[in-house]
């Protein structure tokens, strides 16, 4: 892992991201793959492969059909299987989600109907002990609607008692089960009134997702972990490199673990574990499906059909071999991940779906199958670098004003006052023009209580980005002033920063008297 990388990964005036000495950090990630290929046969062919290559976990999808809504499709397969993940010490993640994207939401019975299925696959299953409940419900393609017909976001509020519901039959079945929360998408556009794709940022699915939880008045949890996919933004992005905010890839975990403390903070819904703070059973995070498409050589081209993903620029395989590599490394020193699985361990032959595998389609190992052996064999699933540990902080994320140049005097009247401002998130504001007086110190403590009034006030939001504060135009007596501005952060009024300038003058300055 890079030290450029790291440094991004911690950066303290962001979220407050805190190193210890290397090889302090929690030994034993487990890494794995997202793959149903080993329903087919006794799957003893496919568990070998697993053990070969060192990885622990295999998450299986287990799919819930109103059409028949007791029916554990591929029940036979999966029990005749089932002995070999034990025989290779495989853990087995059942993923257990609505076949298509309005199964939970077209009925009124769906869900009590989903709930006991979920019960029955656990009962029917007795050796799983991991459940992720549902798939990226922040997205059209597995969950509609996403938003009422007048905009407000919906699909939150309609997950949360899905998940509350499965959380309590699974752990009243059996106790021990690790209950999964999400799958959550790292993209959303949160446009309800878009042309395609109308889905929910994650941060803003994770708000969302706590307003639904604090307005049901649970006081029980309604997850041990939460599932996120940190697919890159492009695929051919390495693993370095983020989104914008609202939303989030590998690079912005931190980003994840703020919302979620956001959401939760003082209920009975664990958040992450920071330092100097202890949970009974501190929320982990699974990132469960990760991967990176790769050109088909054009010697195996033949054994797959369609058409790529229009836009889409695949990578070398050497490239992938690199990037699981260093996905791996980043995640060993996260002790808040617990599981990084690889999406997936073969191909897939439509080439409109993945070609993400550490196998090719005729069964020959990439590059990518060597590396991931390596890294595992070498690290053991513990960190190699810096490890990091997280803490929520309190304050907008990455608060910043550029004042201008306030050295010269200003006229008494100006067309507009104004000044820039940005955020490394969403966040409303008031700005004002004051009277220089007191410290800065002392009127920034002011201002987080919303005193003194300012002469002149502006207000708005802040879209995670830098923008410009204009005041209204207006004569100003001459004398010192300063420029303050008051931000609350969007996902949590409760975190405020305020930043003050240093005095500027309106008016010449008097001449002294011969």
């Amino acid at each position: 892992m890079t030290r450029i990388w790291r440094l991004l990964l911690c950066t303290c005036a962001a979220l407050a991201c805190a190193t210890t000495g290397a090889g302090a950090a929690r030994a034993g990630l487990e890494v794995g793959v997202t793959e149903d290929a080993g329903k087919s046969g006794s799957g003893a062919a496919f568990f070998a492969t697993l053990a070969d290559i060192g990885l622990k976990v295999n998450r299986v999808s287990i799919n819930w059909d109103p059409n028949n809504p007791t029916t554990i499709a591929g029940q036979a397969q999966i029990a005749a299987w089932m002995p070999q993940a034990q025989v290779t010490g495989t853990r087995i993640v059942f993923a257990v989600a609505p076949l298509s994207a309005r199964d939970l939401t077209a009925s009124p019975s769906a869900r009590a109907q989903f709930i006991a299925f979920v019960e029955k696959v656990a009962k029917t299953f007795p050796t799983v002990k991991d459940y992720v409940i549902g798939n990226e419900p922040n997205q059209p393609r597995f969950w509609l609607p996403q938003f009422t017909a007048t905009g407000k976001p919906l699909s939150a509020a309609a997950y949360l008692p899905v998940l509350a519901g499965s959380y309590d039959v699974l752990k009243a079945v059996d106790p021990t089960i690790t209950v999964i929360g999400v799958g959550l998408s790292p993209r959303g556009n949160d446009q309800p009134l878009a042309k395609s794709n109308v889905s929910r940022s994650p941060v803003r699915f994770l708000h969302d997702l706590g307003v639904a939880y604090r307005a049901s008045g649970r006081t029980k949890p309604v997850m041990d972990e939460i599932a996120f996919h940190p697919y890159p933004q492009r695929n051919d992005d390495s693993p370095d490199v983020g989104y914008a905010w609202p939303n989030a890839g590998l690079s912005n975990l931190n980003r994840v673990k703020q919302a979620v403390w956001d959401a939760f903070h003082g209920t009975a819904q664990a958040t992450f574990a920071e330092p100097g703070k202890t949970f009974a059973r501190p929320l982990r995070l699974d990132l469960d499906e990760l991967g990176w498409q790769v050109a088909i050589p054009p010697a195996l081209a033949g054994l797959y059909f369609g058409a790529e993903t229009p836009g889409l620029v695949p990578v070398t395989e050497q490239t992938q071999a690199d990037y699981y590599r260093d996905a791996i490394g980043f995640a060993e020193c996260d002790p808040s991940v617990r599981m990084l699985n690889i999406f997936h361990l073969a191909d897939e032959l439509n080439l409109d779906r993945w070609q993400s595998g550490l196998e090719r389609a005729d069964g020959s190992h990439r590059p990518s199958y060597d590396s991931v052996k390596q890294t595992i064999a070498q690290t053991h699933g513990a960190c190699q670098d810096l490890p990091v540990s997280w803490r929520h902080i309190n304050a907008v994320t990455l608060p910043v004003a550029a004042w201008g140049n306030l050295r010269k005097p200003m006229p008494l009247k100006r067309k507009r006052w104004s000044f820039k401002a940005g955020a490394g998130e969403e966040a409303t504001f008031r700005a004002g023009i004051f009277k220089a007086g007191p410290r800065k110190a002392v009127l920034a403590k002011r201002l987080a209580t919303g005193r003194p009034k300012p002469l002149l006030l502006a207000k708005g939001t802040i879209k995670a980005k830098m923008r410009v504060v204009y005041f209204p135009s207006r004569k100003l007596k001459p004398g010192k002033y300063v420029y303050a501005i008051r931000m609350s952060a969007a996902m949590n009024p409760q975190r405020v920063s305020v930043l003050v300038s240093r005095p500027f003058r309106v008016g010449s300055a008097r001449r002294p008297r011969r």
